[in-house]
């Protein structure tokens, strides 16, 4: 019994590989926010200096930015691990694809291999990477 993936019409397409990180020069990390604080207390008005209120609520912010960039981190493991296992669970499955030539293949996943970006099926000894599957079916 063969189960097609829901959207897959008649024209086969392409499906982007997801990216477990993404770098964004728009946005401050941890070292900015620090280096920003160290600037505020260097430059601060001695008549005037900075609340004890005020630095512990930028002490704060500093330690919440810390954490976010931890659970960001655990976060792309966990996409990892979890793309690991859902490759594994294919061999045996029989699967289509489209292949670099446009053309629609299909086969029996013999093993899965790790490494790179993005883990491959092998499917009668060529390489699939599971972003270009557009049929999984059940084996037998």
């Amino acid at each position: 019994m063969t189960t097609p993936v829901p959207g897959a019409g008649s024209t086969p397409a392409v499906t982007p590989t997801a990216t477990t990180s993404l770098q964004r020069s728009d946005q401050m990390g941890k070292d900015t926010f620090l280096q920003l604080l160290v600037a505020q207390m260097k430059y601060q008005d001695p008549g005037n200096p900075t609340s004890t209120t005020e630095f512990m609520s930028q002490t704060a912010t500093f330690t919440q930015v810390e954490k976010l960039e931890e659970i960001a981190s655990q976060n792309a493991s966990l996409l990892a691990l979890q793309r690991s296992l859902s490759a594994g669970a294919l061999v045996g499955h029989t699967v289509s694809w489209t292949a670099e030539d446009g053309t629609t293949q299909t086969g029996s996943v013999s093993s899965v291999r790790f490494g790179g970006d993005e883990p491959t099926a092998v499917v009668s000894g060529a390489e699939v990477p599971l972003g270009r599957l557009t049929e999984i079916s059940l084996p037998g």
